[in-house]
């Protein structure tokens, strides 16, 4: 068993990773955490860093999706991200069977609808981009609307909203009684819509997923309307921000090799496996939580029944037990078994989209930017430490080159 010493000092770098003055570079401290791949922290919940270790708890029954353990859990409905078998896989399976159609077949327009956002901006302030703001954000938002059947005047909303939600995703203990005061209120607001949004679907359904998912055909019947309400507010939320992250982490990691810049540049292709390597090195979810329904020994340690597991997904992709020299980014790494999207049944639903978002958006920046620029490195980050990525990202550049085709 790891001595108290060693317990105080992974809290402590636990704690110093989630200050947001460490933001822009965490992995030192998530380095040393590594040292001790599963360790106990100070208030009796565990961390798992190691990349083995992490990949076994995720695959593990014994293992619930939800960070709090059962006895301490609300009876309130809760979505297919923290449920587990048999209901996991139930709503899985609806929301699978109407959402991955409508994703399949959509690079063309998610290739427009870059085009259509970097000569808009561009036009406006030649020479700088912000892209956050111009296009890692409108981007996911449009496209998640868009699948969803949200109308366009009010994608607008889910800026604010989103931001608000995703606060609750950090640890608790490092939210203020405002802020989580504030969480709730966000999630009354959301609610309100998307009862709106689904009466106003009743009324006149489309062809859209939330139509799908109230009148789709399966072996167990459309989708209950709390279930509904809930299941869309996740694929509203997590539709976006992380594909944020995602592709603003990339901008920065090529900007920061112009090797690499030069290679997506003449090369297209590379973008398939460069995505990897930045869901890999910079992934957009830092970590995951999850608790124990059952004793499991894992790595010469018992995590008893009833703890509180923190799975460092971000930790666990730079193991250098898995990976080769895991602090260099390297575009085409071969075995990349990275854990951006999580894994298991849990493995992110929406990762064939995030990455053809992701690698139509980077393609083109580095394709259409003529030398392109940071203008603050680090930039500024945002709040929140467990949905990891800049505040804002200005590339200046000489030139925008005129669209020559698709990504």
């Amino acid at each position: 068993m790891t001595s108290t010493t060693h317990q105080h000092t992974a809290s402590e770098l636990f704690a110093q990773a989630l200050r947001h003055e460490h933001r822009a570079n965490p992995y030192p401290y998530y380095e040393q955490l590594l040292r001790q791949p599963i360790v106990r922290m100070d208030d009796g919940t565990w961390l798992a860093a190691g990349h083995r270790e992490i990949n076994q708890l995720l695959r593990d029954p014994r293992i619930s999706a939800d960070r709090l353990p059962p006895e301490h859990q609300r009876p309130i409905r809760k979505s297919l991200l923290v449920e587990d078998p048999p209901r996991h896989d139930q709503l899985r399976r609806l929301v699978t069977q109407q959402f991955v159609p409508r994703v399949l077949g959509m690079r063309d327009h998610i290739d427009a609808l870059v085009t259509g956002l970097l000569d808009a901006h561009t036009s406006e302030r030649p020479g700088q981009l912000d892209v956050v703001a111009d296009l890692a954000y409108p981007l996911p938002v449009t496209v998640i609307c868009e699948l969803l059947g949200v109308p366009r005047e009010d994608e607008s909303l889910f800026g604010g909203l989103a931001r608000r939600l995703t606060r609750g995703l950090d640890p608790i203990d490092t939210q203020t009684e405002d802020e989580i005061r504030e969480l709730q209120q966000a999630r009354a607001e959301l609610q309100q819509y998307l009862e709106g949004l689904i009466a106003r679907c009743g009324a006149a359904p489309g062809d859209d997923l939330l139509s799908g998912l109230m009148y789709g055909q399966d072996t167990g019947g459309p989708m209950d309307p709390v279930d509904l309400r809930v299941t869309l507010g996740l694929l509203l939320i997590a539709g976006h921000e992380t594909t944020v992250n995602l592709i603003a982490n990339g901008t920065l990691a090529l900007l920061r090799h112009p090797d690499a810049l030069a290679r997506l540049r003449a090369d297209p292709d590379l973008a398939t496996p460069l995505v990897e390597e930045v869901l890999r090195y910079d992934p957009p979810v830092q970590m995951s939580g999850r608790s124990t329904l059952a004793d499991v020994d894992i790595s010469g340690t018992t995590i008893p029944k009833g703890s509180r597991v923190r799975l460092l997904l971000t930790a666990g992709n730079r193991d250098p037990q898995r990976f080769a020299d895991p602090g260099r980014f390297v575009p085409d790494r071969p075995d990349n078994a990275h854990l951006g999207f999580g894994g298991g049944i849990h493995y992110c639903i929406g990762a064939t989209l995030a990455r053809a978002e992701a690698q139509i958006a980077l393609t083109a920046l580095a394709r259409r930017l003529e030398s392109p620029r940071l203008v603050a490195d680090p930039p500024p980050y945002r709040e929140n430490a467990i949905l990891r990525g800049p505040e804002s990202l200005p590339v200046s550049f000489t030139r925008l080159v005129p669209d020559a085709g698709g990504a």
